[in-house]
């Protein structure tokens, strides 16, 4: 998809308001406006002309899924205590409990849980929760542009009675609401706006994924690599090959000690693995990968190890390839081909691995960097590694 601002059709600018449109994610103070509006969009590409209230939560709901429950995603921060600030990762966190769906669960298995399990108070009442203000104050754009003007702090009805007369009489908006209550209202979607959507889709949807980036990022200052934990990873687009065959060089020359178990690395049987999960750091630095048992790598999966138990072998390895490289022309070279895929980090390049450090120095230099990263995958609720 691409990432982007908006940019609309021209022949749109004189049918419709398309500045309104453009602030229908302005001014967030939780992340319900742009899942709201990537719902709407997504519903209307589907030729849905309208949808309740019920059915856009659900599939704000479905797309909330992923980034949250796999990479421990919070969509508008925690407070001080911990707790979680908004109501749909309380619903993302609460269907889960009742369900103990997978992370990478589809739509349609997940939107069969939400029918399922539709009666549930406290589900329920997370998602009635996200009706009280994002259907109308997504609109806020669009307000005051008639003959008739409104305080935008108005209550909910009369915002509502509001929007539907100007979008009847001055000002087509994007929708207007019905009049049934609560998550069984319904939203009508105009067809002018309709097919406006339809046509400019690909920029819409880069647009909402822009700023919904930016929004998550600012609320997750320290976890990497934002942008590809919305959707789910494409395991081919791993780059280890280079480092790989490092580390097959290394090994036909010396035995590499287990991180996590007695004995020697299995030069015939051994996976590349993150010491740090991948699913948190999203990219394949030579720093943070290592060789590893492939049944250890599978129990292993998204888990944290044990920092005071591991850490010191990790270092270890990673200090004698360093060694290696500068005593073996070979294995130089092989070095200097992790260049295009795993080696990006300043520090990396030019203190880690500058010719000339001592065990201690090393260390230091990876400790240094390494564990205010394992840190964060900590706090962001990451769980530890329990080897046995």
């Amino acid at each position: 998809m691409i990432l982007a601002e908006l940019i609309i059709d021209s022949n749109y600018y004189n049918k419709l308001d398309i500045e309104g449109f453009s602030k229908m994610m302005s001014s967030p103070s939780y992340c319900y406006k742009f899942y709201w509006l990537e719902a709407i969009v997504q519903l209307i590409s589907a030729n849905r002309t309208e949808a309740t209230y019920d059915e856009i939560i659900n599939k704000m709901i479905a797309n909330a899924w992923f980034p949250v429950q796999e990479y421990h995603i919070h969509l508008s921060g925690i407070y001080g205590d911990g707790d979680v600030k908004d109501n749909l990762e309380k619903a993302v966190s609460r269907l889960y409990e009742l369900t103990q769906l997978p992370s990478n669960a589809n739509e349609i298995q997940i939107m069969n849980k939400l029918a399922e399990f539709s009666d549930d108070k406290e589900l329920h009442l997370y998602k009635t929760e996200l009706t009280k203000n994002v259907p109308y104050k997504a609109l806020s754009g669009f307000a005051n542009k008639g003959t008739e003007k409104i305080n935008l702090e108005s209550s909910a009805g009369r915002m509502i009675a509001y929007y539907n007369k100007l979008s009847g009489s001055e000002l087509l908006l994007p929708y207007t609401f019905g009049d049934d209550k609560s998550l069984k209202k319904v939203v009508s979607f105009n067809d002018g706006w309709i097919q406006m959507i339809q046509d400019n889709m690909v920029s819409i949807l880069g647009w909402i994924k822009y700023e919904k980036v930016k929004w998550l990022q600012n609320n997750n200052p320290e976890v990497p690599g934002i942008v590809y934990k919305l959707a789910q990873d494409d395991e081919k687009a791993r780059k280890l090959d280079n480092v790989r065959k490092l580390w097959d060089a290394i090994l036909e020359i010396r035995p590499v000690k287990n991180v996590f178990m007695d004995g020697d690395i299995n030069r015939e049987s051994y996976a590349v693995d993150h010491f740090i999960p991948r699913n948190f750091v999203m990219n394949d630095e030579l720093w943070n990968l290592m060789p590893m048992d492939p049944i250890q790598n599978m129990k292993k999966n998204k888990k944290l190890p044990v920092w005071e138990d591991y850490f010191g072998q990790f270092a270890n390895n990673q200090f004698m390839m360093y060694e290696m490289i500068f005593e073996k022309p070979g294995l130089l070279k092989l070095y200097k081909q992790c260049y295009k895929d795993n080696l990006h980090s300043i520090w990396a390049i030019q203190e880690l691995y500058r010719k000339g450090n001592s065990a201690d120095e090393f260390r230091s230099i990876l400790d240094k960097n390494m564990h205010p990263v394992y840190d964060s995958a900590r706090r962001q609720g990451y769980d530890i590694w329990n080897v046995s």
